[in-house]
């Protein structure tokens, strides 16, 4: 119904808002009832008669003054009212556009704290992403070693697969360090036995047998067994069927004249070969006694670097002789620089006798130049053709 400043509370009577314009007409209402009331009271006075005349007239001015003085009142109460409306006008405005302005930078920090959450979580799905793939491969390399040790318990399950494995462990140890021909794999011996390898050895000596069938049975056996009296059977059966095999290897590889007196039994792992040492050494004695030397991969591998070197050492006492001669011609060359080189000192003395006069010579052309430079060429008298000048005779002769 209000519109502008008039619209705005003033304040509030319980719960209901009391408006500018609503205490404006309340105002100018109360003044009519008063204007009302007076001309009743001075239609009364000019009722009562003429000799109240004067005091009526009185009375209207005093009216006429408290109403003027009752609109001078109302129009400084209107005025009054209006600044107040303006007042709480602008200080609206002013609470709005401070509200807008806090929006507004509660907007924008709450826009760049959404981008930074989402950069942020952005980055944390692709490191995520990048672990989760990284993970993808572990498990994939994971799930091949699974594989693969499966494939290896297979194949130490089955004892041909397993004399198979040391066989293939063995010959890639023989082939890498011995050179062709120091060495032959699955040789028939005279008795009909087939060693694994046999190495040949200078000086015509007898080959060495190697046995790459290293009985694993019993010792997974003591190593599956999860009671003290099924680990003691166990190792009761390796003690057994090792010393057994210790026995068949010095009674078919020991040959008198056709193979050396020692044979080596390969045993494919290290931490196999060290426990036999630590908990069997009566087994060790006994391959000892029997000329069977067992021998781990590090083991064999200095043993066929030992064989080896005896081999080079071999060749090179063949080869003696030729490099005696290469030696002979060497000092033969080394003789023959020697002279060349006495000749070519010989040269050089010459040829510096020939730079010494060389420089003699140059040294006179220099005294020469120089006596010709500092002539008097400004004179007349020229001495006659022939004169005896005792000057130049004695710097001629001086040259």
């Amino acid at each position: 119904m209000f519109e502008g400043p008039l619209a705005e509370p003033l304040f509030m009577l319980g719960t209901r808002a009391v408006l500018v314009g609503e205490v404006a007409i309340a105002a100018g209402a109360v003044l009519v009832v008063l204007l009302l009331v007076t001309l009743m009271a001075l239609r009364r006075a000019a009722r009562a008669g003429l000799e109240a005349e004067f005091l009526a007239a009185e009375r209207t001015e005093v009216l006429e003054e408290r109403i003027g003085e009752l609109l001078r009142v109302q129009s400084e109460t209107s005025g009054r009212l209006q600044t107040m409306a303006e007042v709480l006008g602008s200080r609206q405005s002013d609470l709005a556009r401070l509200v807008s302005e806090r929006l507004d930078g509660l907007g924008h920090r709450l826009g760049q704290s959404m981008a930074e959450t989402t950069k942020s979580t952005h980055q944390n799905l692709t490191q995520l992403n990048e672990r989760l793939a990284v993970i993808d491969r572990a498990q994939d390399t994971i799930a091949k070693l699974s594989g693969h040790v499966v494939a290896l318990e297979k194949i130490f399950a089955d004892k041909q697969t397993r004399g198979a494995f040391g066989q293939g462990r063995m010959e890639a140890i023989v082939r890498d360090a011995l050179p062709t021909g120091a060495y032959e794999f699955q040789a028939t011996l005279s008795n009909g036995t087939r060693p694994d390898c046999l190495v040949r050895l200078s000086n015509g000596q007898p080959p060495l047998a190697i046995d790459a069938k290293f009985p694993l049975e019993a010792y997974n056996r003591i190593r599956a067994a999860d009671r003290p009296e099924l680990a003691k059977a166990a190792e009761t059966q390796f003690r057994r069927d090792l010393g057994k095999h210790v026995d068949d290897i010095s009674a078919r590889y020991l040959i008198p004249g056709e193979t050396q007196d020692t044979a080596f039994l390969f045993v494919p792992s290290e931490s196999v070969f060290a426990e036999i040492h630590e908990r069997f050494e009566d087994i060790v004695a006994r391959a000892g006694a029997a000329r069977v030397v067992i021998v781990s991969p590090s083991l064999l591998v200095l043993s066929v670097q030992v064989v080896q070197a005896i081999l080079r050492d071999e060749r090179m006492r063949e080869q003696a002789h030729i490099v005696q001669a290469e030696v002979r011609r060497l000092v033969e060359d080394v003789v023959r620089l020697h002279e060349r080189t006495l000749a070519l000192q010989k040269h050089i003395a010459q040829s510096a006798g020939d730079l010494d006069q060389i420089v003699v010579s140059a040294d006179k052309i220099r005294r020469r130049g120089g006596r010709i430079e500092a002539l008097d060429l400004d004179e007349p008298a020229v001495a006659p053709l022939g004169s005896a000048d005792p000057s130049n005779d004695g710097r001629r002769a001086a040259s």
